[in-house]
């Protein structure tokens, strides 16, 4: 097999429409049907509904309270237009970073969940977003942990890093499988 990783000059929003379309011609090229992807506010989500071919989306938003006690960051109206459009919303507890991140709060020491989060950003912080989304797709029933997923991660806002990954629920984490990358910021 030969297959191409696309590498963009630093990482970022600007890379959403190209990695949208990387994931794409993956999907085609390899018949994938699932697509988990990260939205903050469901714009991400909405524009790859609404321009690609996708087949099945997974939207992974943050939990309410992730920034602000008592705030959802998707927008109702784009969590309406992406279930309107076929996709899935997800929200759940960040699977690296939940309690363990309550702890490094209140005693300003680390626990396991983020020393795992931060070494998976030796590839950039889009590498540890598709993972942690990919885990907790698996946690939810969403993906079947023996069949691939393309995974989109991203830095901030929009997508910059995409994955082929075999899910794994959490508590297995080490049968996740990140099976190739399909591009990421060289810069991060």
């Amino acid at each position: 097999m030969k297959y191409q990783t696309h590498y963009f000059d630093k990482p970022g929003p600007q890379n959403t429409e190209q990695t949208l379309q990387i994931v794409q011609e993956w999907a085609d090229m390899l018949g994938t049907k699932t697509v988990i992807l990260p939205t903050t506010t469901g714009e991400t989500a909405v524009n790859a509904l609404e321009r690609l071919n996708f087949h099945h989306v997974i939207a992974v938003s943050h939990v309410c309270g992730c920034k602000t006690p008592d705030v959802q960051e998707l927008l109702p109206e784009n969590r309406s237009r992406i279930e309107a459009l076929g996709g899935t919303v997800l929200t759940a507890q960040h699977a690296l970073g939940g309690v363990g991140r309550a702890v490094r709060n209140k005693l300003n020491t680390y626990q396991i969940d983020e020393i795992m989060a931060y070494t998976l950003r030796t590839m950039g912080q889009g590498m540890k977003v598709a993972v942690e989304i990919a885990l907790m797709a698996a946690d939810a029933g969403l993906v079947r942990t023996d069949t691939d997923a393309l995974v989109i991660g991203g830095t901030g806002r929009g997508a910059d890093t995409a994955a082929m990954i075999q899910p794994a629920n959490a508590h297995r984490f080490f049968d996740l499988k990140i099976r190739g990358v399909l591009c990421k910021p060289w810069s991060f």
